[in-house]
């Protein structure tokens, strides 16, 4: 594949020329970064050619920054904004792979790339399936192949292939989510590339997921069609298996022509994660991790978190540390689980290494709703979850206590604060009375959770840092201290002189 065209380096140049655009950040994955130069001096080059004719003379008219940023705050399929702010970028070019989540302040070009790919062995696969199928196919796709999508489907139609549907890329730039139509004075058409469905009255249901969208005639669900993913195992075709996991699903290895079926890695998935929602329910503290800081909406459900958190009778703390691993969050030993807020495709974290489980939102609306229950659909976009009103119940519903799978007895999830008193006194005639009775191994016995806030866990601890006199205030002499290496420090070497 030709390095500029790769690249997309003609239409990048334009993008920027048009919108009038001096200073832009450049924004490269790990494995792009060694192409980073040759891609800004092939831009410079061409912007040099298409600012030249409209040059006056006075030469600022060239004065185009173009900034290399790497090491992005969080995932690289997020276009960082907070990096570009550093620089005071006017717009974002986005190299690699994207989720498409929706930005706050910058408007953002994305250069897919284009991947190798038999065309003749992928029409050839779908052919296939379309012959012996009974149901109609949806093409989806990972955008680094959008480019040969055009080929394959006029191969297709060549064929008489006619129930076969691909989804489409509706644009390859995007518009703050905040702003209009207009960047610069220059209308442009929206963007909404959330991963949701919507119905029209006139066309069907519409759907749209990281970048792709595709609509369904009046009368047919998604459930209804057989789903072919082009492209490699990765986050991208993870969220259509968990989105759409009523649905028959194919995947064509363009790497190694050959179509996978074997799905029940991905199916496996599934599992685990309502495995995770039966422990969330049983945390009294919760870990909220700040995930993204430039995804339209993440204060939004932030916020919507802590008030769902705290309904639900449990504490909640608010936690910004860049990409999480197994370190950083065991640093936060009361937190008995974490839900991260992050894009679409860098949600589901493997938390086996963890020391306590991470969920997602979605996951989360559904633990700590009392009486909801998971029918098997599933959210992956938060902004989906917005504003979407949760379970409530009465009082008498929120008093009782629930049995818990985990702990094997009944657990009380809500710390009502107009009954504390009333429970202090309480607790300790139920205690007395389960130690007069020895009620162990019962099911219908109450069993009390753990600390309810940070500071409880950390009155709890057996060490509790450093001890700090309370008697004695003023400052000790100080002493000086041993002098050497560990080897043999000078003090050891005369005692062994004296021996």
């Amino acid at each position: 594949m030709d390095f500029e065209s790769n690249y997309d380096i003609t239409a990048t140049a334009n993008f920027i020329h048009i919108h009038n655009f001096t200073r832009v950040a450049l924004q490269f994955p790990d494995h792009l970064l060694k192409d980073s130069t040759r891609v800004i001096a092939a831009l410079r080059k061409r912007l040099q050619l298409l600012i030249e004719p409209n040059v006056t003379g006075n030469g600022n008219e060239t004065d185009i920054g173009l900034f290399v940023m790497a090491d992005t705050t969080y995932g690289s399929c997020c276009v960082d904004e907070v990096g570009a702010s550093h620089i005071n970028a006017d717009c974002v070019i986005h190299y690699g792979h994207t989720c498409f989540s929706p930005t706050t302040t910058l408007p953002a070009y994305f250069v897919y790339g284009k991947a190798s790919i038999s065309t003749a062995d992928c029409v050839k696969s779908i052919s296939k399936y379309a012959m012996t199928n009974s149901k109609p196919i949806m093409v989806l796709y990972g955008l680094e192949y959008a480019h040969s999508i055009q080929q394959i489907r006029q191969s297709l139609l060549e064929s008489s292939i006619l129930k076969v549907h691909f989804a489409d890329v509706p644009s390859s730039f995007m518009l703050p989510s905040k702003d209009s139509t207009k960047i610069n004075g220059v209308s442009e058409p929206a963007n909404d590339c959330s991963n949701n469905s919507t119905t029209d009255g006139a066309s069907g249901t519409r759907y749209s997921m990281g970048g792709l969208i595709w609509k369904l005639p009046d009368g047919q669900s998604i459930d209804d069609y057989l789903l072919f993913w082009i492209g490699i195992e990765n986050s991208a075709f993870a969220n259509v298996v968990l989105t759409f996991n009523d649905c028959e699903i194919v995947r064509y290895d363009a790497t190694e022509n050959r179509v996978v079926t074997d799905l029940s890695q991905q199916r496996r998935i599934l599992k685990r994660r309502y495995y995770l929602v039966e422990r969330a329910k049983d945390a009294s503290i919760v870990g909220i991790l700040v995930g993204t800081l430039a995804v339209a909406g993440y204060l939004h459900i932030i916020n919507q978190m802590i008030e769902l958190i705290t309904g639900a009778g449990k504490k909640a703390y608010t936690l910004v540390m860049g990409r999480p691993n197994p370190a950083k969050l065991a640093n936060f030993p009361e937190c008995d689980v974490f839900i991260y807020v992050s894009c679409a495709q860098t949600a589901l974290l493997d938390s086996k290494e963890y020391l306590a489980p991470v969920i997602t939102p979605f996951e989360a609306t559904i633990a700590f709703s009392r009486g909801s229950q998971w029918t098997g659909a599933y959210v992956m976009e938060f902004g989906n979850l917005i504003n979407l009103p949760h379970a409530v119940e009465n009082l008498e519903e929120e008093e009782e206590a629930r049995f818990s799978f985990f702990r094997g007895g009944y657990v009380e999830d809500l710390d009502n604060q107009e009954h504390v008193e009333e429970e202090r006194e309480t607790l300790a005639l139920v205690n007395s009375t389960e130690k007069a009775l020895q009620l162990r191994d019962n099911c219908n016995s109450l069993i009390h959770s753990g600390a309810r806030s940070g500071a409880e866990f950390l009155a709890k601890r057996s060490y509790q840092g450093l001890d700090m006199p309370h008697e004695n205030t003023s400052p000790e002499a100080f002493v000086i201290g041993r002098r050497g290496r560990a080897s043999g420090y000078e003090d050891e070497k005369n005692k062994h002189e004296i021996l």
